[in-house]
């Protein structure tokens, strides 16, 4: 049985990543590329979907025990667990070697080691391949390798110890004497090409090691809450592929929003939203490499067609990314169905402009070179939102229910010719400056007047609608009004009376329990997790910095022990919920930190909202 999703840490190479959990287990890893099919899906289902569990030895049917320590080793995504046996400590250390060199073959390291005394540690290695579906041929070769083959897929496992073959099941047991290691090393590659090459384990380990200790390096934060910002950056920065410069959403899919519940979605993924997002965080820390890198992915991703721009690519700007289920995976906790893909693909979400002009704009603030393919799309984005913007769209959250002219959405195509505007302004582009002007406060206008409850004092979550949504929280922040407009101020004091969990985080929107709310579905959800980080900005930005902090720390409180966020925080249960490690929430983690550092010096950084004018 998987754990709960807080007993996992992530581990990865940059291009694709595997959740290792407290008990010495690994439960989920796509080969061999993040979105690819995974060959351990546990998580999503039972033991027979595939696992690896390497730890001390237990007697009988005894429960397999949760690591004692476990943490990062240093800024870097190596974990160390370790367990206090009868006999002497344990430590296993799980890592993936970064794929940025030649060799681009996908690995994940596993080492066994005895701290002190003597201990006894039992291997078991369950590959299913087609996310636990298939089970592959394992046979031993001459040369002493492991190899697991299914269709186009080889899997191959290089380890010291004797294994044998039992239930579908490689195993193995041995006794470790104090100062003593034994490594294993699993490698994937295209069946057709043959064996991959020997791994150099400890030489791997240096290099991983020094290519996060060189890369955290390069960051120019230095100010409150470092650790926990580092941690968020180096997540951040593991849902980024070098190689085609797309940002995933998540590590997962289908970790539910309600235990039980419906709400399971695919978020391995490129969502120009949550990239953009990752992508500011990113830059306001000193990472301008990974801004160019995603710029030319845009740019790609789009090439052809940018009056269509979608909400979401796959991770090397593919456009289609079809929603299926996978039925025989009965979910994490029951909670089915299991789905990849995602269908919201197809929908229109104004707000995506804003975000990509928003990114552009703010790369030229800190420093990133102009670029004319760039400015290209730039003029073709805003004709596209001078076209749509009156229309209904699914909003910010994805709705799957009838399109409404969601205020989000109004407010983000705002910004989306506000920065456009700016550009121009600041050399940095070319365009209709004065038609984009009288566009911009058309738009400004229809907001404030159809978007704004008067009685309330409030906005709303769209055009006629008595709900209030988080995503309301953004005005301030990206500039489409000040913070101390009494508007703002009161849409703050709503979301927080209207929309607060019983512990003070936020809900998204209304949902209906049994009933089909707004979005198309029924269930609840959590608190989610990246809205309270937004409110306690806002908080910052209308000078209630103590209440700020006091909301930003209980929100560090939820990370788990090694600093993690999923998507979301189940208040009655107290667990974490959704998609895991989160990109959104550990945005907020950045963000926050970065505001609380301004204070009242706020315009020495820019920041997505620029300077609004």
């Amino acid at each position: 049985m998987a754990g709960r999703i807080e007993d996992y840490a992530l581990i990865g190479d940059l291009q694709t990543a595997a959740l290792t959990g407290r008990y010495g287990t690994i439960d989920w890893l796509c080969l061999p590329r993040l979105d690819s099919e995974a060959v351990f899906a546990g998580l999503l289902g039972t033991a027979d979907n595939g696992y690896w569990h390497i730890g001390p030895s237990v007697s009988g049917a005894a429960p397999r025990p949760v690591a004692d320590r476990r943490c990062y080793r240093g800024d870097s995504l190596i974990v160390e667990m370790e367990w206090d046996t009868p006999g002497g400590t344990l430590r296993v250390t799980d890592f993936m070697p970064p794929r940025t060199g030649a060799d681009d073959t996908p690995r994940l390291v596993r080492i066994a080691e005895a701290v002190t005394g003597t201990v006894d540690v039992d291997v078991a290695l369950s590959l299913r391949f087609d996310y636990g579906k298939v089970v592959p041929w394992v046979q031993r070769t001459p040369d002493n390798r492991t190899c697991a083959v299914a269709g186009p897929d080889a899997v191959w496992l290089d380890t010291e110890a004797e294994s044998h073959g039992e239930s579908l099941t490689t195993r193995s047991h041995f006794t470790l004497p104090e100062g003593e290691r034994t490594t294993f090393a699993l490698s994937w590659q295209p069946s057709y090409k043959g064996a991959p090459g020997r791994l150099d384990v400890y030489q791997a380990f240096e290099d991983t090691e020094k290519f996060w200790s060189d890369w955290v390096s390069r960051c120019t934060y230095n100010g409150p809450y470092r650790a926990a910002v580092i941690r968020s950056l180096i997540t951040l920065k593991a849902l980024t592929n070098p190689l085609t410069g797309g940002i995933a959403a998540a590590a997962t899919t289908s970790l539910p929003e309600e235990i039980g519940g419906v709400r399971n979605w695919d978020y391995r993924y490129v969502w120009i939203r949550d990239a953009a997002k990752i992508l500011s965080s990113l830059m306001q820390a000193g990472y301008l490499e990974e801004a160019r890198a995603w710029r030319e992915w845009l740019l790609r991703a789009v090439a052809g067609d940018p009056e269509n721009l979608q909400i979401m690519y796959g991770i090397a700007g593919e456009r289609e990314m079809p929603e299926t289920t996978l039925e025989w995976l009965v979910g994490y906790e029951a909670s089915a169905p299991v789905r990849i893909g995602n269908g919201a693909a197809g929908q229109r979400q104004l707000d995506v402009y804003g975000e990509v002009i928003g990114t552009l704009h703010l790369g030229s603030l800190v420093g990133l070179e102009r670029d004319e393919t760039s400015n290209t799309l730039l003029v073709k984005l805003v004709q596209s939102v001078e076209t749509h913007w009156l229309e209904p769209d699914a909003g910010l959250w994805e709705s799957r229910g009838p399109a409404q002219h969601f205020v989000h959405s109004k407010v983000m195509a705002w910004v989306a010719v506000d920065r456009a505007v700016q550009l121009v302004e600041d050399g940095h582009a070319e365009g209709p400056v004065e038609q984009w002007k009288k566009l911009r406060d058309t738009i400004h206008q229809d907001v404030c007047t159809n978007g704004y409850d008067a009685e309330r004092n409030t906005f709303t979550q769209y055009y006629g609608s008595q709900d209030l949504d988080a995503a309301l929280l953004l005005i301030p922040q990206v500039g489409f009004l000040p913070a101390d407009d009494k508007r703002v101020i009161g849409t703050i004091e709503a979301v927080q009376r209207e929309l607060s969990t019983s512990d003070g985080f936020v809900l998204r929107y209304p949902t209906k329990g049994d009933a089909v709310g707004m979005d198309g579905l029924s269930g609840d959800e959590g608190g989610f997790l990246v809205c309270a980080f937004w409110l306690a900005k806002d908080l910052a930005l209308i000078g209630r910095y103590d209440d700020a902090r006091a909301l930003y720390e209980r929100l560090l409180g939820l990370s788990n022990d090694v600093g993690l966020l999923a998507e979301e925080w189940d208040s009655p249960l107290q667990r974490q919920l959704g998609n895991f490690p989160q990109g959104f929430s550990h945005i907020g983690v950045v963000e926050v930190a970065l505001e609380l550092k301004r204070d009242k010096q706020r315009a020495s950084l820019p920041t997505l909202a620029g300077a609004a004018r």
